[in-house]
């Protein structure tokens, strides 16, 4: 198999940024949950969080921009960093777009009981965790119990607007493949998801994103254990698709660890790939314009970004 970087030139890609639109924030590896395919290996027991002197480095940095328009804010289980609701206000000071990466069980974890009122009074939109609408495949993945608080969680965001026709409060979905495949049309399954989980539970939803798990942390240790690695990297280079470098999310995004260390994507950062020739952190930069035109480091996971119909934090690309 070529490596990444050789694919690359071979179809002749210049892959630098275009801009800093969307700001990722990773605010810690503590989550309530443990699931099989976390490229964060986040969990219950997990001590990393993003402090106060870091929050505050961000939000300064975002009120000096108007090219980031979307910060988006991830974890672990972001909401269990005291922080989160601090973050949230500062962004929409600077009036930018929030989006909280929820897994939906957390709302229910002791000290959440006002989380999803607030997140629906600063207009945050929630991009939630559900990779099936079936029991017994969310339960595989993610832990006993996940799926009946999930679908308790979703009802209780529609019954305060989100995912509601005419409603401003965006509830997204995300699906993960529940094994070494690459995810199925997001139009189809989106329609499926629609169909099943108005029909079954009378819910509502926005969007539905398709996400490929990309070989790396928990879920490359669970590929090497069934001994189905080199075919999952095969998949992903054999179905590599040049159409999809224009819109891989690297190209417009920046991602800031819980200690403020800028990488090109979430991933990246799972295995501690610094943007650029040389560590950077919030504090050695004065804008995050500055980083529009930067080259971008690749790997051989990326494959999974660029396979197929491509996959992003957004869902499919093409």
């Amino acid at each position: 198999m070529k490596s990444f970087s050789e694919v690359l030139n071979q179809h002749r890609l210049r892959m630098d940024r275009i801009s800093v639109e969307t700001l990722q924030v990773n605010m810690g590896r503590l989550c309530n949950q443990a699931c099989r395919h976390c490229h964060v290996e986040a969990g219950p027991s997990r001590t990393e969080s993003m402090d106060e002197r870091t929050v505050h480095k961000v939000i300064e940095l975002l009120s000096g921009t108007q090219q980031v328009h979307t910060v988006d804010i991830t974890g672990g289980a972001p909401e269990l960093n005291p922080q989160f609701k601090k973050l949230v206000v500062g962004a929409r000071k600077s009036d930018k777009s929030v989006i909280d990466r929820c897994n939906l069980t957390v709302l229910f974890e002791p000290g959440q009981e006002g989380t999803a009122h607030f997140l629906k009074d600063h207009e945050v939109r929630i991009v939630a965790s559900l990779p099936c609408y079936s029991r017994e495949n969310v339960e595989r993945q993610r832990g006993k119990g996940v799926f009946d608080k999930s679908i308790h969680a979703l009802k209780h965001l529609n019954s305060l607007g989100y995912g509601k026709e005419g409603s401003n409060l965006i509830l997204d979905l995300v699906y993960n493949p529940s094994g070494p495949f690459l995810p199925p049309s997001q139009e189809e399954l989106q329609r499926n998801y629609k169909a099943e989980l108005s029909e079954l539970f009378d819910i509502d939803f926005n969007n539905l994103f398709t996400i490929t798990n990309v070989p790396i942390k928990r879920f490359l240790d669970d590929l090497r254990k069934s001994d189905r690695l080199d075919d999952y990297m095969e998949l992903l280079a054999n179905n590599f698709n040049p159409r999809t470098s224009l819109r891989i999310m690297c190209r417009n995004l920046i991602s800031v660890s819980w200690s403020g260390g800028l990488y090109d994507c979430d991933f990246n950062q799972a295995l501690d790939l610094p943007w650029g020739s040389r560590r950077t952190t919030l504090w050695d930069i004065s804008s995050f314009d500055e980083l529009t035109g930067q080259p971008i480091t690749f790997a051989n996971h990326c494959y999974a970004c660029m396979a197929g119909a491509g996959s992003s934090c957004g869902g499919a690309l093409l």
